[in-house]
């Protein structure tokens, strides 16, 4: 490679940062300043300027690349192997487990059987890695030269989102869900979390630190349902999610944050993705478990992959690894084991916590860590089912009369093509925690016009329901129909509902195994210490500042893998900063107090009116009596001064 460089030799050879690159810069860590020392951007600089192809150091035309598991931190791999490693697709090659490409993004079915999807898809603006990855793949429904990023801009920008209902109880009634219901002292509990270090939380859960009023607040339980957290997860998870989604908390009560694409997540990302890497000449491999690898590792620690053990169709097979060669693992998986049910048989009989772990998607990850312990430690995450299952039901409904009511919490007619319930619906006094949920409609793109497809989750798996008495895994689609439509007030028309709805359930026994509390060195880095050509990548890898249950996490350590191993030219910028700007941090603050004024506003807006910088501040201006509040306290606190003033000046004397 050296010709493609030869004007540039003076200054490169005498680069102290050429080849020397840190690939993922951590701005937790990172302070700000410019100087000779610093010649790339800030660690979470993101923008155009990092759209740049690095130039490379070494060809990669004779290397062959193994891509373990081909969910969308493998296929997010194999792109930017190609566009940033310049790797030729004919040298990629995945091996996957299942029959069909997308791991947990998933989306089958038809309208006889009934459609499925297992979770769907909340999407931010701020998925910086996600958005620079499909810009550059190919509409799904738009001529070229449009990419499926265009799309969804095009759809995001013309339908905004947001619900209307967020919150039910009492056989179906809105609840008020305008507050986030949090008081001065869970209000300061969450700001010390922000304030602490990582490091401080090793191991802690959510109940270890929040009080029972922060869990009785309409706050917790927009956030546990948003985002699938449970009291005994991770803080440290929590915690990062705050920080990563600090600017969508004014927006969490109704879900006006959020962007959704237009069908499910199979056909609107990973079959176009899939699509694209064939097309440059990508190998995939189905139904192909890796249950082990051979590595060598030296006395110095140095780990090299020499061989693949393989089991294909009941065969083992080995792979042998060339010196040139690479190999990128998925570890762990959070949709394994699924197992599934319909509208007359149940998922499930019971949750068999004696199984955890016990499931071949989980035996790589098992065997790479009994050889070394900076491959992490597997069992922190799929040890205890109990807490990290949840079920899911995707309902493929003809008009009925549960169809007629979901027309009254949706903010646009369920058939207009548009926002329909802007996310999902919270039922408030159900055991299970029950939440459903309609999207755009089509769901899917050969989806007739009369069909629509609901999801329904719920988060507690051990209590019986209100109106079935059974946990919800043990039940059948039917029973499912039944306890919601108890819960929306039309029991008595379950007939009409059941006739005229497919039930397609699943039972995910490790859906939030990444949330299950951790510590430092329990996942592995995307590059472990000491591998020359081996990396891993998806929801249980370390990264300095990103959250698990993203796509955008899983495109993130694939971007690392790919630099890391190939030593390129090139940062992957961390997390989108909106944690260090002023005008997030009081919109947050305003958000957190439901809008009311905070502590000092008063004075802040005195300081600011009038300025270039008046409009940060969040709302309108507070009223008479808070100001005359704030004055209070300010005159108070300057007589404090003045005395303290005072007595310092007798001390003196």
């Amino acid at each position: 490679m050296k010709d493609t460089t030869k004007h540039f030799d003076k200054v490169l050879n005498a680069s102290k940062f050429y080849n020397n690159v840190d690939h993922q810069p951590d701005a937790n860590k990172d302070v700000i300043h410019n100087g000779p020392e610093r010649s790339m951007p800030y660690a979470n600089q993101n923008g155009n300027y990092q759209r740049n192809r690095p130039v490379l150091n070494k060809s990669f035309d004779n290397s062959k690349f193994y891509i373990i598991g081909s969910g969308i931190a493998g296929l997010s791999t194999a792109y930017y192997l190609i566009r940033d490693g310049q790797v030729p697709g004919k040298n990629i090659t995945f091996i996957e487990q299942l029959h069909i490409e997308g791991g947990s993004m998933d989306g089958s079915g038809n309208a006889e059987d009934g459609y499925l999807i297992r979770g769907g898809r909340e999407m931010d603006m701020t998925y910086e890695n996600f958005w620079d990855l499909f810009q550059d793949i190919p509409a799904v429904e738009l001529p070229h030269p449009y990419s499926v990023l265009d799309e969804y801009r095009l759809l995001n920008d013309n339908d905004s989102n947001y619900s209307k209902s967020r919150l039910i109880s009492n056989k179906g009634v809105v609840e008020d869900f305008s507050k986030l219901g949090l008081n001065k002292k869970d209000q300061l509990a969450l700001v010390k979390l922000l304030l602490k270090n990582k490091e401080e939380l090793d191991d802690l859960t959510i109940d270890d630190y929040f009080s029972d009023t922060f869990k009785a607040s309409n706050f917790w339980t927009f956030w546990r349902t948003m985002f699938a957290f449970e009291q005994w997860h991770s803080l440290l998870e929590f915690k990062l999610y705050m920080h990563r989604f600090l600017h969508d908390l004014d927006g969490l009560n109704d879900l006006s944050a959020l962007v959704f694409p237009k069908y499910n997540q199979f056909d609107t990302f990973i079959k176009p993705l899939r699509n694209f890497l064939v097309s440059k000449g990508v190998q995939i491999q189905l139904n192909t478990l890796v249950d082990d690898m051979n590595i060598e590792i030296a006395a110095d620690g140095t780990k090299v992959v020499k061989s693949i053990e393989t089991v294909q169709d009941g065969k083992d097979a080995q792979i042998v690894i060339g010196a040139e060669d690479y190999v990128i693992v998925t570890t762990g998986s959070m949709t394994e084991d699924s197992a599934y049910g319909n509208n007359t048989e149940a998922p499930i009989q019971k949750i068999d916590n004696a199984t955890s772990g016990n499931s071949a998607g989980w035996k790589l990850w098992k065997n790479l860590a009994a050889k070394s312990e900076v491959f992490g430690r597997p069992e922190k995450f799929c040890g205890d089912i109990e807490k990290s299952s949840w079920m899911s039901a995707t309902l493929t409904c003809k008009p009925s009369a549960f169809v007629e009511k979901l027309k009254g919490y949706s903010v646009n007619d369920p058939y207009s093509g548009k926002t329909v319930t802007g996310g999902i619906i919270t039922i408030t006094d159900s055991n299970w925690l029950m939440s459903f949920t309609c999207n755009r409609q089509p769901h899917y793109p050969t989806q007739p016009d009369d069909i629509l497809v609901i999801w329904v989750y719920a988060l507690f798996m051990d209590k019986d329901g209100n109106y079935v008495k059974k946990a919800m895994p043990e039940c059948t689609g039917n029973d499912i129909l039944a306890e919601l439509c108890y819960h929306l007030g039309i029991e008595d028309q379950l007939d009409n509902v059941i006739e005229n709805t497919k039930v397609r359930t699943a039972f995910m026994p490790y859906i939030t195994s990444m949330f299950m509390p951790r510590a430092k060195g329990d996942r592995p880095a995307v590059v472990p210490e000491g591998c020359t050509n081996l990396g891993l990548v998806g929801q249980f890898v370390e990264t300095n500042n990103d959250v698990v249950f993203t796509m955008e996490s899983s495109v993130r350590t694939a971007r690392v893998a790919v630099y890391s191993l190939l030593n390129l030219n090139k940062q992957v910028p961390d997390v989108y900063p909106s944690q260090y700007d002023i005008r997030h941090l009081l919109k947050a603050t305003k958000a957190l107090n439901d809008g009311e004024s905070f502590v000092g506003e008063g004075l802040l807006r005195k300081i600011m009116k009038g300025t270039y910088y008046e409009h940060i501040i969040p709302g309108n201006a507070i009223d008479e009596n808070e100001e005359k509040k704030e004055t209070f306290i300010q005159e108070q606190m300057h007589k404090f001064h003045d005395w303290m003033d005072h007595v310092r000046g007798k001390l003196n004397k």
